[in-house]
């Protein structure tokens, strides 16, 4: 069977979405193998969020394309338009807020576990997630949003996204 990593983030734990979160996995047949709460670390956290500029490079694209999708100047907001330097600065936001209150690391294991955690997870800007996953459900949040406001886009979990980052992300947290 194929394992994964999901970390639900601070916000989702103010909200009191904890149990509802992991009952979707639960019921859609997904085996926890492991679950524990941890203050995250900002050394932790600098391993999880790379400090490769190709992914830091990707982060700050995705800000961009919702700002130019929306017709609004990320230059203006945040004093530059480069994916790299955007990208920097949303890895910050991350850290800081993963840094900012509790974190539920789950294990969870099944067929296409990655694959399926995903599909019900949604998309990670939460304004683009469709209904039924747990970010159209219960999340709003969109990067022009919080860019404006100088803060990680709060879409309520992560999850692994390749079986390979899922066996680097489980080998990390478990060392906690």
């Amino acid at each position: 069977m194929e394992k994964t990593l999901v970390l639900i983030k601070p916000d989702a734990f103010k909200r009191g979405l904890v149990g509802e979160i992991i009952s979707r996995f639960e019921r859609i047949g997904l085996r926890l193998e492991e679950i524990k709460m941890v203050n995250a670390t900002i050394k932790i956290l600098e391993k999880h969020y790379p400090d490769d500029k190709d992914w830091i490079r990707s982060v700050g694209k995705k800000a961009i394309d919702t700002y130019k999708k929306y017709n609004l100047d990320i230059a203006k907001d945040l004093g530059t338009d480069d994916a790299l330097e955007v990208g920097k600065l949303v890895r910050k936001w991350l850290i800081q807020h993963l840094t900012s209150g509790p974190v539920v690391v789950l294990i969870l294991s099944g067929n296409h576990a990655v694959e399926i955690v995903r599909k019900l997870v949604g998309n990670t800007v939460p304004l683009f997630a469709e209904p039924g996953t747990i970010r159209g459900d219960f999340s709003i949040d969109s990067p022009d949003f919080s860019t404006r406001e100088r803060r990680a886009l709060q879409n309520l979990i992560h999850a692994s996204e390749t079986v390979e980052e899922a066996r680097r992300e489980i080998s990390l947290w478990l060392e906690i």
